[in-house]
């Protein structure tokens, strides 16, 4: 049987046990729920008693957070589940890797950083290939991230414009039932990709860069019979694109050009008996090395912890259906 043994993590001053506890002891709530070690809280101390294997993924843990709040990177609760979730795998080292490199910042001065391994992973791939599938549930920045990446490569003139595009669903591309123009019938469906715009270039540039035709924000269907030369170009909500607009879309690609293709399987609002073009480039074009499939799971959601759980019980009543 394991012997208890003792654990002592020296904290240099006050202010990083106060961050370390979190926001009235939520942190150090959310790690005790997760281990049957005691932990105690002392002035310049923490001394964990316990069975060996806790106290080492515990120890990796908390060097890890301490490490990140001395670098002065704000924890959040989303951070600790993500953290103890590595930990218990010897692996929350990686998260160190993450929180260092700044992929760009917000209109506001706010660094953006990747959140997961899985987000890691998929930045690292946009950057390598010039064409990548981001497919996962909803809540795993895939949109956010690629528009991040477009922004950056329009900056730096790597491309002359930004290219976003979803296709208009329960309306099969026929928008003719929506009240208004065309601006006015297409945003309503094109609205996530504006909101990522704007919190990294700000309402005014965003409005500016439309303007003068550096960033083009369409529906689907106006992309046909068009090359997109020196353009950075994402597919939004590609699980209710047909198979033939997938088709359309992919053989827009021009010379100097990058394509991100979005999507999340579960979540296809095509009518009855209609494939999903998402779900079939996926099976057709696996064994193309150029092209890049990323795959996200729930631990990569980063909105609220209790998305990720919405997630999962959805998940599992699927696996009960069809088991």
């Amino acid at each position: 049987m394991n012997q208890a043994t003792h654990l002592k993590i020296t904290l240099n001053n006050a202010a990083e046990g106060l961050a370390l506890l979190g926001p009235q002891d939520k942190f150090i709530q959310l790690i005790e729920r997760e281990t049957e070690a005691k932990i105690n809280t002392r002035e310049a101390e923490l001394v964990i008693q316990g069975a060996p294997a806790e106290l080492k993924w515990l120890e990796q843990l908390f060097d890890v957070l301490l490490q990140l709040i001395r670098n002065n990177y704000p924890l959040t609760e989303r951070d600790i589940l993500y953290a103890i979730e590595l930990a218990k795998e010897l692996k929350a080292d990686q998260l160190l890797d993450l929180f260092k490199g700044e992929i760009a910042s917000t209109y506001r001065g706010k660094p953006i950083r990747v959140k997961t391994i899985g987000q890691r992973h998929y930045v690292s791939t946009i950057r390598k290939r010039d064409i990548v599938f981001g497919i996962g549930p909803a809540g795993t920045g895939k949109t956010y991230l690629a528009v991040v990446l477009a922004v950056v490569a329009l900056k730096e003139a790597q491309v002359k414009r930004i290219v976003l595009t979803r296709p208009a669903v329960e309306a099969g591309e026929s928008l003719g039932f929506l009240p208004g123009d065309l601006q006015e019938k297409v945003d309503p469906y094109l609205r996530p990709l504006y909101d990522a715009l704007n919190d990294v270039l700000g309402p005014e540039q965003v409005a500016k860069s439309l303007e003068r035709g550096l960033i083009e924000i369409a529906p689907l269907a106006y992309m046909r019979g068009r090359t997109l030369d020196d353009s950075f170009i994402i597919l939004d909500e590609a699980q209710n694109t047909t198979p033939e607009q997938m088709k359309m879309f992919l053989t827009r690609l021009g010379f100097g050009s990058k394509m991100v293709i979005t999507g999340d399987k579960t979540q296809i609002d095509l009518p009855r008996g209609k494939n999903s073009g998402l779900v079939e480039a996926e099976r057709i074009l696996k064994s193309i090395e150029e092209i890049g499939i990323v795959y996200f799971a729930d631990q990569d959601v980063v909105r609220h912890s209790l998305v990720q759980k919405i997630i999962v019980a959805y998940q599992q009543e699927d696996m009960n259906i069809k088991g």
